[in-house]
């Protein structure tokens, strides 16, 4: 007998750091895989090092993977990708990152995350998607104590998380309107290998292997830092076993970001710890709870805060964009 053959996944923001790792984990696994990135600089981010990264992300992929490189609002040319890849699930990880990128750049953050999403969607709905998963953020929560589950109460703060939380209820309108199915996935304090230098994880590895201070601001503030891998693996499981609703998808526990920088240091054996006074501008947050996910989709994050800081300098370090910016 032949074996079953795999679904068709179509991934949006496919180049970017989580989802190229998400790309690469379904072919891996003989998923049919296409990919949508329309390959931002998000108007800020230094474009030699976006080059290097979308280069090493590619080199995850097979060599004849599909990539449509244009922007997710272009409805014809979105129209036609799904038409002629006719995907089983779709994979929406187009975004803009952050609070910065987003509060500097909003215009084009609202095109990218509102209108993207809508062209998106309603391609969904025209051809006969069975499921989108929504890549949301923990960021919709506002500040939050550890263990929140997904019921907790939503209190936006910033543009980012504003835009991700309506983006949320954009999905549950389609979903209403044209029983369109669907899995919203809410991550958080993302790091890990060919992400860009503009994070707090990645910030901290190369202040330290400057001999830099790693600045903290808050000593009490903590986050629910989040392996890559990790996540990837839960996403996937989410849009293909899950149930109709959302899912926490991170490592479920929170660590000070003071003890993340001290963990740096002691990797890279340089660097030293600085403690400022907290942002106002940012939300509190803790860990969130990730039984549902544990249940639903067997989901079980694999790495800690120290083994992923060590395998995040393993590659900081052996980088060829890096290795000549940390001396």
């Amino acid at each position: 007998m032949a074996p079953k053959k795999k679904s068709k996944v179509l991934v949006t923001g496919g180049l970017g750091f989580i989802g190229s790792k998400v790309v690469e984990k379904l072919q891996k696994a003989n998923y049919e895989v296409e990919v949508v990135d329309a390959l931002t600089t998000y108007g800020l981010l230094d474009k030699d090092e976006l080059e290097y990264l979308y280069n090493e992300r590619l080199k995850l992929f097979r060599e004849d993977t599909k990539i449509h490189k244009i922007d997710v609002a272009e409805i014809a040319l979105m129209d036609t990708v799904f038409a002629e890849f006719k995907p089983d699930y779709v994979m929406h990880l187009a975004s803009f990152p952050n609070e910065k990128l987003t509060k500097e750049n909003p215009v084009e953050a609202a095109h990218t995350m509102c209108q993207g999403l809508a062209t998106v969607l309603a391609n969904c709905v025209r051809h006969e998607v069975k499921r989108i998963m929504y890549t949301s953020s923990s960021m919709v929560l506002g500040s939050f104590k550890d263990g929140v589950t997904e019921s907790h109460r939503t209190d936006p703060q910033g543009s980012y998380a504003i835009w991700k939380h309506a983006g949320e209820q954009i999905v549950k309108q389609f979903y209403k309107e044209s029983d369109l199915d669907y899995v919203i996935v809410r991550p958080s304090a993302v790091y890990g290998p060919l992400d860009n230098g503009n994070r707090v994880i990645a910030k901290f590895i190369i202040n330290a292997m400057r001999n830099s201070t790693l600045s903290v601001n808050g000593v009490k503030e903590k986050l629910d830092f989040t392996y890559v891998d990790d996540l990837a693996d839960g996403m996937i499981k989410s849009v293909i076993k899950g149930k109709t609703g959302t899912y926490n998808l991170t490592r479920g526990k929170s660590v000070s970001i003071k003890d993340a920088a001290v963990t740096v240091t002691n990797t890279v054996g340089k660097g030293s710890v600085g403690i400022k006074d907290k942002d106002q501008d940012q939300p509190s947050r803790g860990a969130l709870n990730i039984d549902k996910a544990k249940t639903d989709l067997k989901f079980n994050p694999k790495i800690d805060i120290e083994k992923g800081i060590k395998l995040y300098y393993e590659w900081i370090k052996d980088s060829v964009y890096w290795s000549s910016k940390t001396v």
